[in-house]
């Protein structure tokens, strides 16, 4: 693998409206040249969710272009070919998967679904706002491995570390 390399990255969710997106358009800004970030969802709900687009507006993320799709878009011929599968949240990660050409290297990176606070706004966006910090601190990692010159087997247990960093929905279990 050459270091001027892009490798995509496909970020999987249940709904695909709001982790999933925060981390795509996170990793495309933090990673741009390097990585190209794509999201989609077992069961999309066909819509961003507003708190998402806020939340990337608020951090100064590109918060349009959006669309929440199947994860079997990315399945087809034709399909852009993933060099990594991400999970975002729980559901997703013990779903059935496609069959993904290449063997891409996958991790499970659980965070805690904002969607599903319920209160005020000020509630709301906070969860929002940790969501995407915690994707945020995993991508800034992803993006410092040193890709090229490590194999597979160290790659893969890099990822699954990054996906144990505080706010991961596995961390309690792992305890």
């Amino acid at each position: 693998m050459s270091d001027d390399r892009v490798y995509n990255v496909l970020f999987l969710c249940t709904g695909n409206s709001a982790r999933s997106i925060l981390a795509e358009s996170i990793l495309n800004t933090e990673g741009k040249g390097h990585f190209r970030a794509f999201s989609a969802g077992s069961y999309p709900k066909g819509k961003i969710n507003p708190w998402s687009i806020k939340t990337l507006e608020a951090l100064g993320y590109p918060s349009s272009g959006f669309s929440s799709k199947s994860w079997d878009v990315f399945a087809e011929p034709g399909a852009p070919h993933m060099d990594f599968i991400i999970t975002v949240c729980d559901e997703a990660a013990g779903e059935v998967c496609p069959i993904w050409p290449g063997h891409p290297a996958s991790a499970h990176w659980g965070i805690e679904d904002p969607s599903t606070v319920e209160g005020s706004d000020v509630d709301k966006g906070r969860a929002f706002a940790q969501a995407a910090r915690y994707l945020k601190n995993r991508i800034m990692l992803l993006v410092n491995l040193p890709i090229a010159s490590i194999d597979r087997l160290a790659l893969e247990a890099h990822l699954h570390e990054i996906g144990q960093m505080e706010g991961s929905t596995s961390r309690a279990e792992a305890e």
